[in-house]
């Protein structure tokens, strides 16, 4: 198969095959020079507003039920192709996108949801520690007062991301008096909402992740998403894991491509490595071809249908370690220099076998649904 494209199991038509090539052009002009900055700490506010302009975060949000995460997935592997910092930021936009397109607030959905598709309005999504708490990992850190009009929320989010003073976030709280559990948009220049910059990281700096305060922030109704937001995750879960496909698949990519750039000159010793390029493709393909078959319904009730989900997202984290992994040995000391991308695409990897859920919560999450 062709390592730039992924797997779609019907012709593309035309304006996805000219999506796709737009997102490419910006990836490998304007995101492309950027890589290095990104990997420092620079946001690339403009290249992410560059993406929604030629439709990259708005694919995935065909209403009346009838979404299709296919082309999501994909235009964000070619993002994450040269860029796995910049493709988390493009999960973060898809799935914000995501939380709108889902909600019964219908005056909420039609006043932003054409701003997220175009990248007018960026946001990310705060579900990191609601998503331990439904898995008895963590206990749910904002806690909230019902008032006239709204709630008022306290508490902190250590990480959320692809945020900044104009961006939105999905997150989730409990009403202390009844215990209820309402999921809601966090506007980042709201009063009561503060960001605080995270310690530095070993990748991912770039990514607009901050910690987020709440001290009595005003949530109005108008704001809400759901006021039942355990029912709510239910229904956009399947999404929330899909979308993260993505970035595994496009990090996959360049893993290959590099193991591949170096066999001219390596190829004679590292024919001794035991795992080669052509076992990664032949993983990807496979495991590329089943996600988007799964990526046709993200609404599937059906137990099986999550489990497998979950068992794909699994390998898929996996897979990223075990292909950086080999990319550096296949590159050498000349991919152990700060300047090669080698490096970068190791440490990257690790983020997507750590980003909730993380490895060990996919394990437990398998556990738990075999009950």
């Amino acid at each position: 198969m062709a390592l730039q494209e992924a797997v779609i199991d019907k012709p593309a038509t035309e304006s996805a095959v000219a999506l796709r090539d737009a997102v490419r052009r910006i990836a490998c002009s304007d995101l492309n020079a950027q890589v290095v900055e990104i990997d420092k700490g620079l946001y690339p506010a403009d290249t992410m507003r560059a993406f929604g302009k030629v439709g990259a975060w708005g694919t995935h949000l065909a209403p009346d039920g009838k979404a299709d995460l296919r082309e999501a997935i994909a235009t964000m592997s070619i993002v994450s192709q040269t860029c796995t910092a910049t493709g988390f930021m493009a999960w973060c936009q898809d799935t914000l996108g995501w939380y709108v397109l889902n909600t019964d607030n219908v005056e909420l959905r039609e006043r932003l949801l054409p701003r997220i598709a175009s990248g007018a309005q960026l946001g990310g999504t705060g579900l990191s520690n609601p998503m331990k708490t439904f898995y008895a990992i963590e206990q749910l850190r904002l806690k909230a007062q019902r008032v006239k009009g709204g709630y008022t929320v306290r508490g902190v989010l250590p990480w959320v991301s692809n945020l900044g003073p104009d961006h939105l976030f999905g997150a989730i709280c409990e009403v202390e008096a009844d215990g209820q559990r309402v999921m809601f948009l966090v506007d980042c220049a709201g009063p009561g909402v503060t960001l605080k910059p995270c310690e530095p990281f070993l990748a991912m700096d770039g990514t607009g992740t901050y910690a987020v305060q709440f001290r009595d922030a005003f949530i109005p109704d108008s704001m809400v998403l759901s006021h039942d937001a355990m029912s709510y995750v239910k229904k956009v879960r399947a999404g929330f894991l899909l979308l993260q496909f993505g970035m595994a698949f496009g990090l996959i990519r360049d893993c290959i491509a590099m193991m591949r750039e170096v066999k001219p000159a390596l190829g004679h010793v590292n024919c001794y490595l035991p795992e080669q390029p052509e076992h990664f493709e032949e993983m990807l393909e496979k495991v590329e071809a089943e996600v988007m078959e799964l990526a046709k319904t993200p609404y599937n009730t059906d137990i099986a249908y999550w489990r497998r989900i979950i068992e794909l997202r699994l390998a898929g984290g996996d897979a990223c370690v075990a292909a950086a992994n080999a990319a550096m040995l296949h590159c050498g000391a000349r991919g152990y220099v700060a300047a090669h991308r080698a490096q970068r695409r190791l440490r990257e990897a690790w983020f997507v076998a750590i980003v909730t859920p993380a490895t060990k919560q996919l394990r437990k999450m398998l556990a738990d649904t075999a009950h």
